[in-house]
């Protein structure tokens, strides 16, 4: 008996349907694959980073930024690892407390503090394993700007479907916290 027209249509649709999805299942799975290389990549060189350097990575993070510009500010800081003023000042409190850095009034207004690496700091960069920023930092700054443009429309959508409620927090969270 020889089915109707309609139904094997359907039947084949419905086939074709399933490939779609099982190929668009797939492909989801890789990317998901994609990001846990990333995360463990992250968390590696981090540990790394601890064990050879004695700071963490958003320390040496600010290690780094301070050595190559001695005397910079606070809010510098805080913009160049993009983080906020009160995650900044916590990094910095711990930093000067291992004997990393030394923090400086200037005279004219005693509110502005300049930061500058101690020898103890120095040998402590010097010990770290590169990059001294981190390896997805490193990643994100030798792609080509259109790739980071695309990147950032391709996350921007990500983020929007897992509907998070305050991305602004999460921006000022160094990803060692993450």
């Amino acid at each position: 008996m020889a089915t109707k027209p309609g139904k094997e249509e359907a039947s084949r649709r419905i086939q074709v349907d399933a490939e779609v999805s099982s190929k668009r299942d797939r492909k989801m799975l890789e990317v998901l694959g994609q990001f846990r290389i990333v995360i463990k990549s992250i968390r590696r060189h981090y540990q790394e980073v601890e064990r050879q350097s004695g700071v963490n990575g958003a320390q040496l993070w600010a290690l780094a930024h301070i050595a190559a510009h001695p005397g910079a500010k606070v809010n510098e800081l805080a913009r160049a690892l993009a983080i906020h003023v009160s995650t900044t000042s916590n990094l910095i409190r711990r930093l000067d407390a291992l004997g990393m850095i030394t923090r400086t009034r200037i005279r004219e207004d005693q509110r502005t503090v300049r930061l500058h690496v101690t020898g103890k700091g120095a040998k402590a960069l010097k010990r770290a394993p590169r990059p001294l920023i981190g390896v997805l930092q490193q990643a994100l700054s030798d792609v080509s700007e259109r790739r980071l443009d695309a990147l950032h429309k391709s996350l921007s959508e990500v983020i929007s479907a897992m509907k998070v409620k305050d991305v602004r927090a999460h921006g000022a969270t160094p990803l060692l916290d993450l």
